[in-house]
């Protein structure tokens, strides 16, 4: 039985280190872009430190409504986020002609944010979506939650002291020390690290097993929505032209219908048209479960369309696992815990990548394949926090009336982290480690000093947070300069890998 044991284990093991390998630096962008998104409405704000008005959700939206029938007469959908307690902006996706456009609109006079920037949407789409077009992007991570799902449990298996030897950490020992980091970024905070890979297969779930929904709805996609989200209307366009509603009147009526709890999301399909319908879900900020309730209105009259809350179990249970994974139901406290659990799943991804390249180099001298991967860890593994940096960086120092501003911001993000995995391709890991380190902490520290300067509480918390992340990236920047860069220290073996 002990025999059989351990050959299982040696299985997990040798599956836990493959598939790892395979996906590892998909897995850190991620995690990366992930654990950022939990605080996506304050990075938008530190973006934007220009709109600093506040008003009511109710005079947001007529105001951005406004705005839209004079910029996006013709869109066939406006998709708006409403202010709340950690965003001032009304979010604002539509399509004027040349497709989907973000932007962020001021919610006292609804015209765009004069910082054109896509602030924490830029992490939060790099978290799901890679900054791939769809739906290749969504596959590739769902892929990845599924490789990272499959990492934790063959860990666990293939781990027979998993808890006893998170308490031990045996500093300058090689392949010994990064294992025992490995390990503690991994159990610390287990249960996160479980709850977010299932979660995040759940929120992709129609990618990932599309098969009952084909059997039920074939191709018709929009029963497959109404049947889902019940309050949500959907129907023709009328092609008579029409004006708009006020909308302050509906959104007072759907937060009376939803117990006095706030509208957070409105849509407004075909605006212009006599066919038009707006949609109010309630906030999820003010419950676990994503979208539990919307309100339809008729666009011209205001007249109640449908009004629909979830009680069906399985879209209850589904409902909570999705708002579990996105998180913005949390207080600041939980905000905070989510971040430092995802800052552990990331440095975990990160130090198994290190691990496997320490580990055969202590074996024998490394081969082609390993040495790649050396360098690709060096390049990927501080390239793409360079890139993140760099893109707050672009925030800071592009002219605010620069065409396209926030395409660009992202096409520096993008060359800054192909830059330097460019760089870590052409040095020896001994020499680019610390040197993409040195920029990252110097990036970290630039990108903070303008942000205190407005005084806002979000400002100052972002601009403490950026050089807290300049101050330890500098300290292991300067102990990399000081000893090469994860060299191991026990002596090479040389029986074969």
């Amino acid at each position: 039985m002990s025999t059989v044991r351990d050959g299982a284990r040696q299985v997990m093991a040798w599956l836990h280190g493959w598939t790892g390998l395979l996906l590892g630096w998909v897995l850190f962008v991620m995690c990366l872009g992930g654990t950022l998104s939990v605080f996506k409405p304050e990075i938008g704000r530190w973006m934007r430190p220009e709109t600093v008005a506040t008003t009511d959700r109710a005079a947001a939206l007529t105001a951005a409504g406004a705005w839209l029938s004079r910029n996006a007469p013709n869109s066939f959908g406006w998709y708006l986020t409403l202010p709340n307690d950690r965003m001032n902006t009304v979010e604002a996706t539509y399509d004027p002609g040349t497709g989907f456009v973000y932007r962020a609109l001021d919610p006292v006079s609804g015209a765009p944010a004069p910082r054109e920037t896509l602030g924490g949407e830029f992490f939060y789409r790099l978290h799901f979506e890679l900054q791939l077009p769809y739906p290749w992007g969504r596959l590739l991570a769902s892929l990845g939650a599924m490789v990272l799902l499959l990492g934790l449990i063959t860990g666990i298996i293939a781990h027979r002291r998993i808890f006893k030897d998170f308490f031990t950490f045996r500093p300058a020992k090689g392949q010994r020390s990064w294992l025992d980091g490995h390990n503690a970024l991994g159990v610390l905070a287990l249960p996160f690290h479980l709850m977010i890979s299932f979660t995040g297969l759940v929120t992709l779930a129609s990618l990932n097993m599309p098969w009952a929904i084909n059997a039920n709805y074939g191709n018709d996609m929009a029963a497959m929505f109404q049947a889902m989200q019940p309050g949500q209307i959907d129907r023709p366009v009328a092609g008579r032209p029409a004006v708009l509603a006020p909308l302050a009147p509906m959104l007072r009526e759907a937060e009376r219908r939803f117990g006095g709890r706030p509208v957070g999301r409105v849509t407004i399909a075909h605006p212009g048209d006599a066919a038009a319908v707006v949609t109010m879900f309630r906030d999820d900020a003010s419950q676990i479960a994503y979208a539990a309730g919307a309100v339809s209105f008729d666009g011209t009259s205001g007249r109640v369309l449908a009004d629909a809350t979830e009680k069906r179990p399985a879209l209850q249970t589904y409902g909570v696992a999705y708002g579990l994974h996105l998180a913005r139901f949390a207080p600041l406290a939980t905000r905070w815990l989510y971040f430092l659990c995802g800052a552990m799943l990331t440095l975990a991804v990160a130090s198994g990548m290190v691990l496997w390249v320490v580990k055969r180099r202590e074996r024998a001298p490394l081969g082609l394949g390993n040495r790649v991967v050396e360098r690709l860890n060096a390049g990927v593994l501080a390239g793409v926090p360079i890139g993140c940096v760099a893109f707050l960086l672009a925030n800071r120092l592009l002219p605010l009336g620069l065409a396209g501003r926030a395409e660009t911001e992202v096409s520096v993000a993008l060359w800054s982290a192909g830059a330097a995995v460019l760089l870590a391709a052409t040095l020896a890991p001994k020499r680019s480690w610390p040197l993409l380190l040195t920029l990252l902490a110097l990036g970290c520290a630039a990108a903070a000093l303008p942000g205190g300067a407005y005084g806002d509480a979000v400002q100052t918390g972002m601009s403490l947070t950026l050089l807290a992340a300049a101050l330890g990236t500098g300290r292991l920047a300067w102990r990399q300069w000081c000893r090469p860069a994860f060299a191991p220290r026990s002596r090479v073996r040389t029986q074969p890998a």
